[in-house]
């Protein structure tokens, strides 16, 4: 990867709806090369998926929780059945195995505190887990998906 590449991208983390022309001139290299830079990037796995972001506000989606999950289980098949049972909760936006005092850290986005009720019983209904504790933010202050390149 070069540094066109790395200004490809670094373009379409801010605008990915933004045309192979204006990209090209952008960046510097022609319709063409552009056009085969991202689809190289896309072959290669560089380029995951083509996404839009949501306001989550807009939504309805405006709290978020980071949950700091204990637990004394340890074993392949415990960790298979968790990761099996986050995935089946589209409230959980991201998942952790972290170091440290806790073993894995859940960030949540659900309408209301009720909501985030009503999950957590789900959850632990779902599996075995030694504690759980759940920290609510209070604002957020910085949130972007584009990586520093």
């Amino acid at each position: 990867m070069d540094s066109i590449d790395r200004r490809i991208l670094t373009a379409l983390q801010r605008d990915n709806a933004i045309s192979v022309a204006d990209l090209a001139e952008q960046v510097g290299c022609s319709r063409t090369a552009c056009w085969r830079r991202i689809k190289s990037l896309e072959e290669t796995g560089v380029i995951r998926a083509q996404v839009t972001l949501l306001d989550r506000s807009k939504l309805n989606l405006s709290v978020t929780v980071f949950v700091a999950i204990k637990t004394s289980r340890h074993d392949v098949e415990w960790l298979q059945k968790f990761a099996d049972t986050v995935d089946s909760f589209p409230e959980i936006m991201e998942f952790y195995r972290m170091s440290g005092d806790i073993d894995y850290l859940l960030k949540v986005v659900v309408p209301d505190v009720a909501a985030y009720d009503s999950f957590y019983h789900r959850l632990i209904q779902q599996i075995d887990l030694s504690d759980v504790s759940s920290n609510f933010a209070m604002e957020e202050i910085k949130f972007t998906t584009a990586l520093p390149l």
